[in-house]
């Protein structure tokens, strides 16, 4: 692993958000020359969120990682965490913007749709981290930066509890997705102490 991390550590913080940016133009590309299929705009909201969910647990994945496997992601998190609020937001647009469009009607949406309120939740949890995520932030917040930012746990929760209301009808996929945020929550919790004997 030792050598994979010496790799890592020549890799530039720039590229990841070169390759994490390269999807969202291909997709809308793909939706404006019927490349997603006979509904465009439903696909690529579906497209955005589950690459929003995918880079979720990957920065979920980086201190796991680390601790258990010796993989040392940490230069990246940041870079992983603005990726993954840049597709939430896009995510959201195109519902705004491209599906709902009336102003009315979206905010009937957020209050009458359980689903559509998690989503929403899960979304404002996300801006204070995407606002502090730069080393003004870091030094001014001190502590209080890593607190605020423990928020992404409750987000990633409601992340994959949107994915699985969104579906219809039993689909593996948005449980299979549910169920890793919640593994990897999961490994961060504090390992029970054994008493030593007296």
């Amino acid at each position: 692993m030792s050598n994979v991390n010496s790799i890592l550590r020549r890799v530039p913080v720039w590229l990841i958000y070169l390759i994490g940016a390269l999807p969202a133009p291909w997709l809308f590309y793909l939706g404006m020359t019927g490349g997603l299929g006979v509904e465009p705009v439903k696909a690529l909201e579906h497209e955005l969120g589950e690459l929003a969910l995918q880079l979720l647990i990957l920065g979920l994945a980086v201190t796991p990682l680390r601790r258990l496997a010796g993989l040392n992601l940490m230069k990246f998190r940041r870079a992983i965490g603005v990726l993954t609020f840049s597709y939430v937001a896009l995510h959201l647009l195109v519902w705004l913007v491209l599906d709902v469009q009336i102003l009315s009607q979206i905010w009937a949406d957020i209050l009458k749709r359980p689903y559509i309120t998690i989503g929403m939740t899960g979304f404002a949890l996300l801006l204070p981290l995407a606002v502090t995520s730069n080393n003004w932030s870091v030094r001014k917040l001190g502590p209080r930066w890593r607190s605020l930012h423990k928020l992404v746990y409750p987000a990633a929760v409601l992340g994959g509890l949107h994915y699985v209301m969104l579906a219809k009808g039993f689909q593996l996929e948005p449980l299979v997705y549910l169920a890793v945020i919640l593994g990897l929550l999961a490994l961060r919790l504090p390992l029970p102490r054994r008493k030593l004997a007296a």
